[in-house]
């Protein structure tokens, strides 16, 4: 049985490294959209310079794939990524990737949702900040 592309990019994630960026141009559109929380890009090499920058910026970046479905013309994909980051230390958090696949089966858009909040208070001035505008709203406990 043939992998979609969409097996073949979950497992790619799962197993990436700084040489296997390359490997998804097979599995995307040339024009493919790729959103974070800190990006918003159009075209494979962009989502490449993000990927390669993971690596250059952090130290051990992983993903690991929870559960992943897809349907047609999109799939979703649940996963943690951890990594160590300079200043910070270990962060780790867990999101999802909504893909979005056309008709030839490559997928077109890539887009993450997931909290960025813990990493921005784990920053010293502004950490401390966030962290109190978090406990004035929070429920009493």
């Amino acid at each position: 049985m043939n992998q979609t592309s969409v097996q073949q990019y979950v497992e790619l994630f799962e197993n990436l490294t700084p040489d296997s960026v390359t490997q998804f141009e097979s599995l995307v559109t040339p024009d493919v959209r790729f959103a974070d929380p800190f990006n918003d890009v159009r075209g494979f090499s962009k989502m490449c310079e993000i990927l390669t920058d993971m690596f250059e910026r952090s130290e051990d970046p992983s993903f690991t794939v929870f559960e992943w479905f897809e349907q047609p013309g999109a799939a979703y994909v649940r996963w943690e990524f951890r990594a160590k980051l300079p200043v910070l230390g270990v962060f780790t958090t867990e999101g999802v990737s909504r893909l979005s696949i056309n008709e030839s089966g490559l997928i077109a858009e890539h887009l993450d949702y997931w909290d960025s909040a813990p990493l921005y208070m784990k920053l010293p001035l502004l950490g401390r900040i966030l962290r109190s505008i978090r406990a004035k709203m929070a429920l009493p406990s």
